[in-house]
């Protein structure tokens, strides 16, 4: 009987259903967008099919309008402050926190990156061990870097100088639109720029948005304060643009960018003087834990400050 009346509304032929067979509707999700500690639909209400290896829509993933970067911006900007002004030990108990949640995800996330193509499973394997990695290196500078980019100046008096690096303000994260490396680009832009104490906004690809998406509940679930992380997927050719021009983003950390995507986000530095780091980086390279993972990575993210102090005679 209850078969029968749910067969009716569904408009089933002679009004049968029968659980688990393919004369239901199939629901998809649809993944939204990470901004300040919540997980909101696109303002525009735009979303793209993400489709698998064979064609076929798995998956919805809402796409970032300028509303949206707006938003994430306002979030990280309200959240820098307390964010910087917490202990570097502290810092990098939350980095490693977020490895230890995506470690736990692991499964999850490899199925998103490979979109249930199980040929790809080794490599999307690999890129989320380097990933956890890469956010346990940099959780270890947290309060290193300030020894190797900092410095005792010699002078010649009385009292001492020191030159010590303090976070810029918002950085935006710019990872290369592509689908076979999806994750490890954005975390190795995100990461340097969160250890100096920088809150950010990241924008991932929208050709495979759901690692961006399972990326997003891990900084839910650990212990990242709300809008210190927001992450966006979206047209790299509107997102860019909008960052390029926005003054409340003090830095860009962008990889792996074509020349004319690259050349749009430095032209930026004349808006508000923002720093542009636009780094040459081929997918091979990103998983080089030594060129990707040093402190010269942190360094264009963070101002000098010279202190002087007066000493005894």
């Amino acid at each position: 009987m209850f078969a029968s009346r749910v067969g009716s509304r569904l408009g089933l032929a002679g009004g049968s259903y029968t659980p688990g067979m393919s004369n239901r509707l199939p629901v998809t999700k649809t993944h939204k967008l990470y901004i300040n500690g919540a997980f909101p639909r696109s303002e525009s209400g735009r979303s793209i099919d993400v489709k698998d290896g064979a064609g076929e829509t798995v998956a919805h993933a809402c796409l970032a309008s300028r509303k949206d970067l707006r938003e994430a911006v306002k979030g990280s900007a309200s959240a820098q402050g307390k964010w910087s002004a917490r202990t570097a030990y502290n810092r990098g108990q939350i980095l490693y926190r977020i490895a230890e949640m995506l470690e736990g995800k692991r499964l999850e996330m490899v199925e998103a990156i490979t979109l249930g193509d199980d040929s790809k499973k080794s490599d999307a394997e690999c890129e989320v061990e380097a990933s956890v990695d890469r956010f346990v290196r940099f959780a270890g500078w947290t309060d290193k870097f300030t020894q190797v980019l900092g410095n005792h100046n010699p002078v010649a008096g009385p009292y001492y100088s020191f030159t010590i690096p303090e976070a810029t303000g918002v950085v935006a994260c710019v990872a290369p639109d592509d689908a076979s490396l999806p994750l490890l680009p954005l975390v190795s832009l995100i990461a340097p720029a969160l250890c100096a104490g920088n809150a950010v906004v990241g924008v991932g690809p929208v050709s495979n948005p759901l690692a961006v998406s399972v990326l997003g509940e891990v900084m839910h679930t650990s212990d990242v304060p709300g809008g210190v992380v927001n992450l966006l997927t979206g047209s790299l050719g509107e997102l860019c643009s909008w960052i390029s021009e926005h003054r409340a983003i003090e830095a860009v950390h962008a990889g792996g960018l074509d020349e004319e995507t690259a050349r749009l986000l430095r032209e930026g530095a004349s808006e508000n003087v923002k720093r542009v780091r636009t780094r040459d980086v081929s997918p091979e390279d990103w998983f080089d834990h030594e060129a990707c993972g040093s402190a010269w990575w942190i360094e264009p993210f963070v101002e000098m400050k010279t202190i002087w102090h007066p000493s005894g005679v």
